[in-house]
């Protein structure tokens, strides 16, 4: 398998798993399927604003950081403050 620079650790895992054919059906998939469906709207409800100030030189950064990935840089931004306090975003020092 040819490892996607897009997906994590954790996803890489899944498609590992999804191409070696070692997943299993849930017996109740219906249920499952509304509680992840249920899950994945809240998480995506963006119902708060949060205003800051950073350097013009960081927001330059952000937004080409953003532009490399195709999206736009609040979205991006809002990408990275979600995988941070979910324990997702990984210090590389």
């Amino acid at each position: 398998m040819k490892k996607n620079a897009k997906l994590d650790q954790e996803e890489q895992e899944i498609l590992q798993a999804w191409e070696a054919g070692s997943l299993k059906p849930v017996d109740d998939m219906a249920q499952q399927m509304k509680a992840h469906r249920a899950a994945a709207g809240a998480t995506f409800n963006k119902d708060q604003r949060l205003n800051i100030r950073i350097s013009s030189r960081d927001l330059k950064n952000l937004q080409a950081r953003a532009l490399e990935e195709g999206v736009p840089y609040q979205t991006f931004a809002a990408s990275l403050l979600h995988k941070f306090v979910s324990g997702h975003l990984v210090n590389r020092r």
